[in-house]
């Protein structure tokens, strides 16, 4: 199964670098121009099955694609959530907490909402139990860096901190081959 993994675009000004998770924000205006260009991208493509974020940056991400008329939306495929650091930079989380980041797991233990592992779970139970259930072989998910990230974990077996040290920029387009994992 062929997955074909797009970031959402740029968000709004006010919400670029922070920790944002389920914050329902839109577009900046580059990213809705970002968008119109990912659109022309992707009805080049055909997939068999398409899935998208219920958060407003990625419908807004894939609204002008031909697919859009097609697509699932679903929480499923929702960014980690961070609790009250929802919106917040790191700056800002500094400022406020008085911590600074020293390791990447004292970072993410520092930060609540969900829990990493439940995070961890929801990604591989979309990707690895649900997509392979549907018996298609073209698929489509609209998405966030996180959510991407964490299926690079899984798949390429990699360390969850390596896994967030690959840039995934915004309105980009990277595919995937999922082999049946019989999970």
């Amino acid at each position: 199964m062929i997955v074909t993994l797009v970031r959402h675009c740029e968000v709004d000004e006010r919400y670029k670098n922070c920790y944002n998770g389920h914050n329902d924000i839109g577009l900046s205006k580059a990213g809705v121009e970002n968008a119109k260009e990912l659109a022309k991208k992707l009805d080049a493509l055909e997939f068999d099955a398409l899935f998208c974020s219920d958060l407003r940056r990625t419908k807004d991400s894939i609204k002008e694609s031909i697919h859009a008329k097609n697509i699932i939306y679903t929480e499923m495929l929702r960014e980690k959530s961070w609790g009250v650091h929802e919106g917040m930079s790191y700056e800002e989380i500094v400022a406020k907490e008085g911590r600074e980041y020293k390791d990447f797991s004292q970072w993410l233990d520092l930060l609540d909402g969900e829990p990493y592992e439940e995070f961890s779970a929801r990604v591989e139970e979309f990707f690895l139990e649900f997509l392979p259930s549907l018996k298609k072989e073209n698929i489509l998910v609209v998405t966030h860096a996180g959510v991407i990230r964490v299926l690079f974990c899984i798949l390429d077996n990699i360390s969850l901190e390596e896994a967030f040290s690959i840039k995934v920029e915004c309105g980009s387009i990277t595919t995937k081959r999922i082999e049946n994992q019989n999970i």
